[in-house]
């Protein structure tokens, strides 16, 4: 299995902005309105007039009628109005057509400490799914519905299928994540397969990985701890010497010295922080 942590997230809006004490702009009372409004014998109507307000605050922007500040209130009214939707249809047995999407669209996105090219290449290149669960807050209920979005540049670096009880569903079931607290979540049926098939796509290398036994107490001991990629010797694996590029750094910052452009403590600052992370693991250490 791997475990990785989750750095941050991102979502559409979940609150509605405080009503000011001038006078708004007509299409944001009647977004509000229709906010307050929701209930269960009424959303599906009240959706489309969400969405129609929202198209029409759009319009108005355009057309030099409304504010950036008023558009993006607007937005936040809108999604906060389809989150409020959302809880109700959670509770119904049969979920109408044109609402089935509406859990996928406001899905957050959890942005997590790897890289699928090299450690799941096989999720990304046939569509292997593997498992993925929190191993953090099991005591607690998931209440957020998530896609996962690793270290890499690329749209392609991410999760958005998960095994499902009879088939595939597009998000996964997670805690509300805190930021500077951990969260971690465990992929499963992953190993030394898929990280020789693995690549070092963006330059992120192999990671730790550690051997554990069960033992016949019931317990568990760490039998092996193996090291993974630093930023130097994966330099090394396309041609670049680290010992090198930290000797042109160091010739720099003394010509930068003698020229008066940098004081001593900053070039040995630049220089401790710059092979520090030679030194250092190719993914985040927070």
């Amino acid at each position: 299995m791997l475990i990785f942590d989750v750095l941050g997230t991102s979502s559409q809006p979940n609150s509605v902005p405080a009503v000011p004490e001038a006078q708004e702009h007509l299409v944001l009372r009647n977004l509000r309105e229709t906010y307050d409004s929701i209930n269960a014998e009424n959303f599906q109507e009240l959706f489309h007039d969400a969405a129609q307000f929202k198209d029409e605050a759009v319009s108005l922007f355009t057309f030099g009628y409304l504010s950036m500040t008023d558009r993006a209130k607007a937005e936040q009214i809108y999604w906060a109005s389809c989150r409020k939707i959302l809880a109700i249809i959670r509770t119904l047995d049969d979920i109408p057509q044109e609402f089935k999407n509406l859990e996928q669209i406001l899905a957050s996105i959890y942005y997590i400490n790897l890289s699928i090219f090299q450690s799941a290449p096989d999720c990304w290149a046939i569509d292997q799914l593997f498992p993925i669960l929190p191993i953090h807050h099991l005591d607690q209920e998931p209440t957020e519905r998530a896609t996962l979005a690793d270290l890499t540049c690329d749209s392609d670096g991410k999760f958005d299928r998960f095994i499902d009880r009879l088939n595939v569903k597009p998000n996964l079931e997670l805690h509300t994540y805190t930021p500077g607290q951990p969260y971690y979540l465990g992929m499963f049926l992953v190993g030394a397969y898929q990280e020789i098939m693995g690549n070092l796509h963006n330059m992120f290398g192999d990671t730790n990985t550690v051997h554990v036994q069960l033992t016949p107490q019931g317990g568990y001991a760490i039998e092996h701890v193996v090291k993974g990629d630093t930023m130097h010797e994966v330099l090394s694996y396309v041609q670049y010497n680290g010992d090198d590029l930290l000797e042109s750094l160091r010739q720099a910052s003394e010509a930068a010295l003698r020229d008066g452009r940098i004081e001593i403590e900053e070039a040995q600052r630049l220089l401790e922080t710059y092979e520090s992370g030679l030194r250092s693991y190719t993914y985040l250490n927070l």
